[in-house]
């Protein structure tokens, strides 16, 4: 699931045209954190999910289907 988000992120974020220090800002943590967000093997709450989807202008949806 996390694999899926990233490239959806990163996606966003190459078509709005920010780059890592930029998100780091928008999110108000360090770069090494915003590393640490795009890396698909590394750990992350939902609420961080959520937090990075709304500086990219997005919404987290989660469903169970």
């Amino acid at each position: 699931a996390k694999r899926v988000f990233v490239y959806q992120l990163e996606k966003e974020m190459k078509k709005q045209k920010i780059d890592k220090s930029d998100f780091a800002i928008r999110l108000e943590t360090s770069r090494s954190a915003v590393d640490r967000i795009l890396d698909p093997e590394s750990p992350s709450t939902l609420m961080t999910f959520a937090k990075a989807a709304n500086a990219v202008g997005k919404h987290l949806k989660i469903s169970l289907d």
